[in-house]
């Protein structure tokens, strides 16, 4: 346990800890909600639609209660424990694959190190800077394996239910897996067979609606839904781990490695599957709401028992016990992972401690409001925020907890899981374009359609209006 305590820290100082960016504008005002009912009178729809199918809001609140830890002290106990519980995990299901321990810890410490690796095409990794339930998902997906393949059903399912209660969708993949493996395990001469109709009965899916024209536009912005628009290094992050997972069967089989074998046989059939589903949901006009569902994130538990094999492999027959060679393969790993994701958040801390204060002037302008401005507060900002150069992505709703009308970087990735907010959302949008241009009686207009009465504004401002908050990056300004 103490070296893995070692490989979480070690991990977290190479990956680093991003509490507020990106997805966490999505998951945590749910758990900021149920914290402080008070937060949040505008806009609830744009992280209610998530939280109101998971537990994962309700299951940090309730520790955060009972263990009276600040908010930003939990979310960060909670992100390592969510590295340990993956790199456990990983052990455990290496342990199951090779003999040798050398090679188990190949498999841990070569996760430990891809930890924010791309998966190809899915727009995820395999563990992100900050908590969100794909996080716990991930651990939980891969103990279910390991719990199936030592035919212990009762813990298999008790894994599955946590995944289930946490993510929506992630535990699907761990479940169908462990459902195929079964299936070719029993019916060994005829898995093809099997295999054939577990693909009819994804493709008797009912159709889907029509999508709006709304909707349209911003399932456009998330070509990763479509596997038509991957670029060929995206395919290529498809096809590369099922050669390597055949290869790893035949590798498997000489040697009589019987887990090895069966698991790279049976993900190599499961990414086929998934393949083909993508393809159904995908090359028809009429399915396209149903591409929201994201078959091709099966990439997302294969990329890790992969990495699991492929550190095992290494450690076997190239790193053995001379120190240099692990050196030698897991320092260049880790600079390399360190410097992209400094290249990711420039402008703020790589590790952000939950008792510093924020580097990032944006995050500063945030925290500002969150302790000087009423907590019914209707903020704008420009739609496209997130984007903007030394922003880091760094979500305004979930630091600063107030309301703000929507925008055009996540709230669209909400309602690209939710048609039915297209339209709202898209009003909102529109209310605050284009920003850039916007003068005095356009803010006066906006106040007056929306009940926006502070903005955020990016320096130098606009003339006339009465800013309370201003660094070198920020003006934070009541609409008169």
């Amino acid at each position: 346990m103490s070296r893995l305590t070692l490989l979480t820290a070690g991990a977290v100082l190479v990956h680093g800890y991003h509490p507020f960016a990106e997805d966490a504008e999505i998951y945590l005002p749910g758990i900021e909600k149920i914290l402080h009912p008070e937060l949040f009178p505008v806009g609830q729809e744009f992280f209610r639609s998530h939280a109101s199918l998971t537990f994962f809001p309700n299951l940090v609140a309730f520790s955060l209660r009972v263990s009276h830890l600040p908010f930003e002290f939990g979310l960060f106990v909670w992100q390592a424990a969510s590295i340990f519980l993956l790199l456990l995990a990983c052990w455990e299901l290496g342990g199951l694959f090779f003999q040798n321990a050398g090679a188990r810890w190949g498999g841990v410490c070569l996760v430990a190190a891809l930890l924010t690796i791309p998966v190809a095409g899915t727009a995820l990794y395999i563990v992100d800077q900050y908590l969100n339930p794909r996080n716990l998902a991930a651990f939980a997906g891969i103990f279910i394996v390991a719990r199936t393949l030592e035919k212990r059903y009762a813990q298999a399912l008790l894994w599955l239910l946590f995944a289930a209660c946490v993510h929506p969708l992630m535990w699907v993949f761990p479940f169908s897996f462990c459902v195929l493996f079964l299936v070719m395990e029993r019916f060994e001469g005829h898995w093809k067979k099997r295999a054939g109709l577990t693909q009819a009965f994804w493709l008797g899916i009912p159709l889907a609606p029509a999508s709006s024209a709304i909707y349209h536009e911003v399932a456009k912005h998330h070509a990763y839904f479509y596997i038509q628009k991957w670029q060929w290094y995206e395919w290529l992050g498809l096809v590369a781990p099922l050669l390597l997972l055949w290869w790893f069967r035949r590798m498997a089989r000489t040697r009589q490695w019987s887990n090895i074998e069966r698991v790279s046989r049976a993900f190599v059939i499961y990414g086929l599957i998934y393949l083909a589903v993508s393809l159904a949901v995908d090359l028809p006009a009429r399915l396209e709401t149903l591409a929201r569902l994201q078959p091709m994130r099966c990439l997302h538990l294969l990329y890790i028992v992969m990495f699991v094999m492929m550190g095992g492999f290494l450690a076997e027959f190239v790193l053995k016990n001379q120190i240099w060679r692990w050196l030698l393969l897991l320092v260049p790993l880790g600079l390399g992972m360190f410097v992209v994701q400094r290249s990711i958040f420039p402008a703020s801390a790589h590790v952000e401690w939950p008792w510093a204060s924020p580097k990032n002037e944006w995050a500063q302008a945030f925290v500002w409001v969150r302790q000087n401005t009423p907590i019914d507060a209707l903020f704008a900002l420009d739609p496209d925020y997130m984007g903007i150069e030394g922003e880091d992505e760094i979500g305004f709703r979930c630091l600063a907890q107030r309301s703000r009308l929507a925008d055009r970087v996540k709230d669209d990735g909400v309602v690209s899981m939710f048609p039915p907010l297209a339209e709202e959302w898209w009003s909102q949008v529109q209310a605050q374009t284009p920003w850039k241009s916007f003068q005095l009686e356009d803010f006066s207009r906006l106040k007056k359609k929306s009940g926006v009465n502070w903005v955020v504004l990016q320096q130098p401002g606009v003339v006339g209006l009465d800013c309370a908050y201003q660094n070198s990056a920020v003006r934070i300004c009541r609409i008169p």
